[in-house]
């Protein structure tokens, strides 16, 4: 049987149905996949964001901060040393992905790549690490991208399209399309009484980590333009983090802004039913997901630092994508919420996309990824 390993240098318990699913895929396909993990860093651990499986292969990183970063060593399993093909993080920092790559010189072992071509929140695109990154990006047997952003990063580096799989990056949302049919109507206006919301007023949705790349005050002075134009907006954020801060200091002073805190399952779900679009000008990522799933537009800006996933929003069409300065970002929005048929189409248009982008299409463009990486000559 075809062996196969995926190494993840700490398991993040939103990939832990994922693996469970993949390994499944594989199986049905004659493949034994394995998972070897280690654990977070020092400065990792404090987001608790760890999960495990019973049958992955636990192994002991060593770190070393380096400044502000840290470098990892993961031990690969000496009874996995025979695998197949090795799928590794395309990071920088991890120091065992070298020695596995120099193997390829004499070993029959493929090495394939799952990452984003380029790290998205870069503070030097220029500089040395990422030209590090795009010197090593092409000296791998095959790449497992992303999504069609970092697809087609890899294939203006000069690789082969015929060994690239673009995964549609996904998480399982079953969970939060159950809690959205849960809500009632009942819910959602006692929600509106709770914001002062009339019927009908449009109400806006922050979600998500608080901290500087969410671009906080950016959205308040998009948020105090929406409310000058449309006295009956509401805004409501959900979550916390380092820059909260803000967000209370500002809710002491407009009353039409709501801060929460963090809100999950059903709650949550239900702030989204209620509210008519995603105002978030900083850093999108999965949570677009959570956009689509909802039918609630996300509404964000060309120049912040997103991650790949962005490649799923399309301006106009499933959301906005605006360019330019906060007033301009507002006006988008409030041009959007006074055409109440075109914000009806955007969310139709939303909805048709949670379709695609799914865990379950996710595997098994995963799984056949890995069934033609192992069947084709090694690059």
């Amino acid at each position: 049987m075809t062996k196969v390993v995926v190494c993840q240098h700490r398991l993040l318990h939103y990939r832990l149905g994922l693996f469970e699913r993949l390994r499944e895929a594989c199986a049905s396909r004659g493949i034994d996949l394995h998972l070897v993990h280690g654990q977070a860093s020092r400065r990792e651990s404090a987001k608790k964001d760890e999960g495990s499986l019973p049958w992955a292969h636990k192994v002991e990183n060593r770190f070393w901060e380096l400044g502000a970063r840290d470098l990892v060593w993961q031990p690969l399993p000496a009874d996995l040393r025979d695998a197949d093909l090795v799928v590794v993080m395309q990071e920088n920092r991890i120091l065992s992905n070298y020695p596995l790559l120099l193997s390829r010189l004499w070993s029959s072992r493929r090495i394939a790549y799952w990452g984003h071509g380029v790290n998205f929140q870069s503070d030097s695109p220029g500089g040395l690490r990422e030209k590090w990154k795009q010197m090593m990006l092409r000296r791998v047997d095959w790449w497992f991208a992303y999504t069609e952003t970092s697809a087609d990063i890899v294939r203006h580096a000069g690789y082969p399209q015929e060994r690239i799989t673009c995964l549609d990056n996904a998480i399982d949302n079953e969970a939060f399309e159950r809690d959205l049919a849960s809500v009632t109507d009942a819910q959602l206006q006692a929600m509106r009484v709770e914001i002062d919301a009339s019927v009908g007023a449009p109400v806006g949705l922050f979600c998500g980590s608080l901290y500087p790349d969410k671009r906080l005050n950016y959205m308040i002075a998009a948020a105090d333009h929406i409310h000058a134009a449309l006295p009956a907006f509401r805004l409501v954020v959900i979550g916390d983090g380092p820059s909260a801060g803000e967000i209370r200091a500002t809710a002491e002073t407009r009353p039409w802004l709501k801060w929460l805190g963090v809100r999950k399952g059903q709650e949550k779900a239900a702030w989204f039913r209620l509210a008519d679009g995603v105002i978030n000008p900083g850093a999108v990522g999965l949570h677009v997901l959570d956009s689509f799933c909802s039918g609630t537009p996300m509404m964000t800006t060309a120049e912040s630092r997103h991650g790949p996933e962005i490649a799923y929003l399309h301006d106009g069409v499933n959301g906005l994508v605006v360019h330019g300065g906060s007033d301009g970002y507002a006006d988008a929005v409030i041009a959007l919420f006074s055409d109440r048929s075109r914000l009806v189409a955007i969310k139709q248009a939303a909805l048709r996309d949670a379709k695609h982008y799914t865990l379950d299409n996710m595997v098994e463009r995963f799984a056949d990824g890995i069934e033609r990486c192992v069947s084709m000559p090694k690059k």
